[in-house]
C-alpha cells in the first residue's frame, strides 16, 4: 500500500488538470481504505471491507463518518475565523451548501485527528457493539451513549500536543486547523511562496 501511494505522489507532480488530480486522490483513497481494516483488532463486530458513507453500512464506517463530520466543522470554523470563505475550495467540487475549502483543508488532518482515533477506540474496545444501532436499509448509527463517548474521546485527542515543523514547537492537535488556515491566508496574500501542509512525524 505504501509503495502504491508513493507512486501516486510521483505522478501527481506531473498531473495536468483538476480531473487528473481528483482521479489520483480517488486511487490513493481506495488503496488507503483497502488496507485500513488490517489495523483493526476487535473481531467481527468491527469488520471493515470498504469505505461507505451516506449512509455508513458498518460500525467502523459510522465512527469514521462521525469523526470526519466533527473535523469538517472544525475546519470550516477555522476558515471563517480567518476571514476565508469555506465554500470556495480548490480540489473539491463547488456545490451549493458544500464547504469545499473546509473539505480541502481537512484532508491533511484526517489521519491525525480522525483515522488514528477511530483505530484506537476500536482496538482498545472503548467503543463496543452496544454503542451502535441499525437503521432501516442497512445503515448503522451511534446510540446516544456512543456519541457521548466518541465526542469525549475526540475532545481529549484535540488536547494532545504534536510537533509542528514550521513553527518549531508543539501545539495542541485541535489548534492545527487554525494554524494551517493562518498559513493558507498568508499564502493567498502573497506573504508565503506556497502553502506548507502539515506533515506529522
Amino acid at each position: 500500500m505504501a509503495a502504491h501511494l508513493a507512486g501516486v505522489l510521483v505522478r501527481l507532480k506531473e498531473a495536468e488538470g483538476l480531473d487528473v488530480i481528483r482521479g489520483a486522490e480517488g486511487e490513493a483513497a481506495r488503496a488507503y481504505f483497502g488496507a485500513f481494516g488490517y489495523t483493526l483488532r476487535a473481531g467481527p463486530d468491527f469488520g471493515f471491507d470498504t469505505r461507505s458513507r451516506r449512509p455508513p453500512r458498518d460500525r467502523v464506517n459510522a465512527i469514521i463518518s462521525f469523526l470526519y463530520a466533527l473535523l469538517r466543522t472544525e475546519c470550516a470554523s477555522a476558515l471563517g475565523a480567518a476571514g476565508l470563505d469555506p465554500q470556495v475550495g480548490y480540489l473539491h467540487a463547488l456545490r451549493p451548501g458544500r464547504p469545499a475549502l473546509a473539505l480541502d483543508l481537512m484532508e491533511e488532518f484526517r489521519p491525525l485527528l480522525a483515522d488514528r482515533l477511530a483505530v484506537t477506540l476500536v482496538n482498545r474496545r472503548q467503543l463496543r457493539a452496544v454503542h451502535f444501532e441499525p437503521l432501516p436499509g442497512g445503515a448503522v448509527q451511534f446510540t446516544s451513549e456512543g456519541r457521548r463517548l466518541l465526542i469525549g474521546a475526540y475532545q481529549q485527542r484535540k488536547e494532545e500536543l504534536v510537533a509542528h515543523r514550521l513553527l518549531r514547537q508543539r501545539v495542541p492537535r485541535g489548534l492545527l486547523p487554525h494554524v494551517q488556515v493562518r498559513l493558507l491566508a498568508r499564502c493567498l496574500r502573497g506573504d508565503l511562496p506556497h502553502y506548507p501542509p502539515f506533515i506529522a512525524r
